[in-house]
């Protein structure tokens, strides 16, 4: 008997056993559901009968990211035996030459494959995507919910559902899922195109409507689990038991597509684990987020708030507008160096702009709309783009003109869902580091590489390690495949030159051309994407965009959309969790206080504070009669002041000013103007270190 043969009856016989057992008879369902069932298992009987070809035992070889090599056979060996074969333990999902792949799908060929455990956002991801599966049919099969939608998020798992003259127990919730997962029942999926999800979700209109939704390319993936069918964007499991733990976290209300606010439909919250450890490290890092939270930083250190007055629109107290305002002179002065010029333009415009950008067809809902005299429709503007191309027409260019780099921090205007609002990280009005670049073919590359170096510049500054990706041409798309295949071989020939990590990301550009987005790591592990270059076909051809080349005839300029920090808002989010409030001196928006003690040092005080301020720095004085110095120390560390300067007869007499760094540490004594020098060195370097 063949070792392949042996593999199929060892691993298949159960797992199409359990399989068998899951999907018994469907009497025990409501028709609706049953129904469904129906459907899928005669999709999933078509699509077998298809493809029912005994896979060619060919070897291959699939190295490990330890540099090991295991040898396996192509249609048979799966990332699960390969891990149950090396000993790895934890195994959730793997990549297959980078690409996620579930454990119990066949390797087809030669690769390089990668174990994800739960330890990894991938591993993390499928076991949420996983539990949002049986949450789902928990409420279906036990407690008569209608669900319509199921997936996972960065924080955890959700089932948006209906339940009638009913509510639910979070804990017994949470032990029907335990009790459900441990029947280790195996997840069948299928691919469907459109044509086949309106077969399946039939009778489900509203579902139907979301699943449509959620597709962004000709399939999507169905999966099985018992007696429910899900929906998910992403690999899961081979088999739902390996989720040991499950804790509800909100039971909220959720407004859908074509819904009102009162028609009932709640949103369940949740996460779900391999063991109890898993948790026990999740509720550590939780709480850590929850110290570092920037709503909290920023309301303990008086630097922004809200108001209904203006939902979605931050306002900056003096500490945050100083936040705000250097990390715009930082990427200010960088563009200065790097050729880039900046422009003013209008926030509010007709809809004639709109129009002729494509914007006002697909964006329109997301934009805010005012009706003047004669009944003109104007909006407030989105994003900068179509303005700055405007720009560009206003006179014939020249081939010697480009590249163009034009800035432009403008406000923007979204009208986001009040309900997806969330402090600074997504707001309604904001302002990005926004620029365009309108070059020739020639200079696409070159370009590329420029902007990927100044990512890489402004990151290193935050102490951030980061990655790219390069996302490809989706489905639907719009230009030529000739035009996307060439622009896509150019960005990855910028980023092999680039020369740091990279990752493909297909299928994931923008309809209008291919992408470069690049993911931050910041100081607890956490992923976030705020830079992008952007390649876009359309915006040049609807304005008709040309230069006068060098031969005399008139070309289409390349235009680049390009953003570092993304929106100022959301990146200072970033940076007071990243740094837990502790700012570093050159961005710090409590960067020294002076405390006088006794004698005759106020006066002194005052001239110190005086100098500093002179210098650019934010410098404070604690002048309170009625606070031991003690108490004063501790209140500046509290308030996380980079530097205090503490001032008695001595200092006063001498000139100098005995120096603490918030931390508790002890500078010592040291002539005033050697500190005031040593400290704009070292703001000025944009250095994160504390000492001088």
């Amino acid at each position: 008997m063949s070792v392949t043969r042996l593999f199929r009856l060892v691993i298949c016989r159960p797992a199409a056993r359990a399989t068998l057992r899951a999907h018994r008879k469907y009497s025990k369902v409501c028709p609706a559901l049953a129904e469904r069932l129906r459907v899928f298992e005669s999709l999933r009987e078509k699509r077998g009968s298809k493809s029912r070809v005994e896979a060619a035992e060919t070897p291959l070889s699939i190295r490990l990211a330890d540099g090991r090599t295991v040898k396996g056979t192509a249609g048979v060996t799966t990332p699960l035996f390969v891990a149950q074969s090396v000993r790895v333990k934890g195994a959730l999902v793997s990549t297959v030459n980078g690409q996620p792949w579930e454990l119990g799908r066949p390797l087809e060929a030669d690769c390089e494959l990668q174990l994800l455990g739960f330890d990894t956002v991938e591993g993390r991801q499928a076991a949420w995507r996983t539990g949002a599966c049986v949450l789902a049919g928990v409420l279906e099969r036990v407690f008569g919910a209608a669900v319509c939608r199921e997936g996972a998020t960065d924080f955890g798992l959700y089932c948006d559902h209906l339940l009638d003259n009913s509510a639910l127990s979070l804990s017994d919730v949470e032990e029907r899922c335990k009790q459900a997962a441990a029947l280790k029942l195996p997840l069948s999926s299928l691919e469907l195109n459109r044509e086949e999800v309106q077969e399946l979700f039939q009778n489900n209109k509203l579902r139907l409507q979301l699943v449509e939704e959620q597709m962004n390319g000709p399939t999507i993936t169905v999966y099985r689990c018992g007696d429910s069918i899900a929906v998910c964007n992403g690999p899961l499991l081979p088999h739902i038991g390996l989720l040991k733990v499950f804790k509800m976290l909100q039971l909220t209300s959720v407004t859908l597509a074509n819904q009102t606010e009162s028609s009932g439909w709640m949103r369940l919250l949740g996460v779900a684990f391999p063991g109890e450890n898993d948790k026990q490290e999740w509720e550590r890092e939780q709480e850590e987020a929850r110290r570092r939270d920037h709503r909290r930083i920023g309301t303990d250190q008086e630097l922004f708030f809200f108001n209904d007055v203006s939902p979605g629109s931050c306002f900056f107290l003096p500490k945050g507008a100083h936040i705000y305002n250097t990390l715009t002179d930082f990427i200010k002065s960088e563009y200065r160096s790097r050729g880039f010029t900046e422009v003013v333009t209008p926030t509010l415009y007709s809809t004639a702009l709109w129009e002729r950008s494509g914007h006002w067809e697909h964006y329109s809902e997301n934009m805010f709309t005012v009706t003047s005299e004669g009944s003109q429709t104007y909006a407030l503007k989105p994003m900068n783009c179509p303005a700055h191309c405007l720009m560009y027409e206003q006179r014939v260019r020249s081939w010697r003109e480009l590249p163009l780099r034009w800035a432009d921090f403008g406000a923007l205007h979204r009208n986001e869902l009040s309900g997806a609002l969330g402090g600074l990280t997504r707001v309604r009005r904001f302002c990005q580091d926004d620029a365009h670049i309108f070059c020739t073919p020639e200079q696409l590359e070159d370009e590329i590489v420029a902007c990927l170096d100044f990512v890489r510049h402004v990151y290193q500054v935050f102490g951030f390690s980061f990655h790219c990706l390069l996302s490809t041409r989706p489905t639907p798309y719009l230009g030529e495949p000739e035009q996307w295949d060439n622009a896509e071989q150019q960005l990855e020939r910028s980023l092999q030159q680039f020369g740091e990590r990279w990752e493909l990301n297909p299928g994931d550009g923008a309809f209008y051309g291919p992408k470069i987005d690049i993911q931050i790591k910041d100081a607890i592990g956490r992923q976030h994407q705020c830079a992008t270059i952007q390649l876009d076909f359309q915006l040049p051809i609807r304005f008709d965009l040309q230069y006068v080349g060098g031969d005399g005839q008139s070309h289409r300029p390349v235009m680049i959309h390009r953003a570092v920090l993304g929106s100022l808002e959301r990146m200072i989010a970033i940076l007071a969790e990243n740094f837990g409030g502790k700012w570093p001196l050159w961005l710090s928006p409590a960067q020294v206080i002076v405390i006088p003690v006794g004698g005759n040092s106020e006066s002194y005080s005052k001239q110190v504070v005086g100098l500093f301020r002179e210098a650019g720095f934010m410098a404070d004085l604690n002048d309170d009669q009625g606070a031991t110095l003690n108490k004063k120390i501790r209140a500046a560390q509290l308030a996380q002041y980079n530097y205090i300067f503490v001032v008695g007869d001595k200092e006063s007499e001498s000139g100098t000013v005995s120096v603490r760094s918030r931390g508790g540490k002890q500078l010592g004594r040291r002539p005033t103007e050697e500190v005031l020098t040593s400290l704009t060195q070292l703001r000025d370097s944009r250095s994160n270190l504390d000492e001088f």
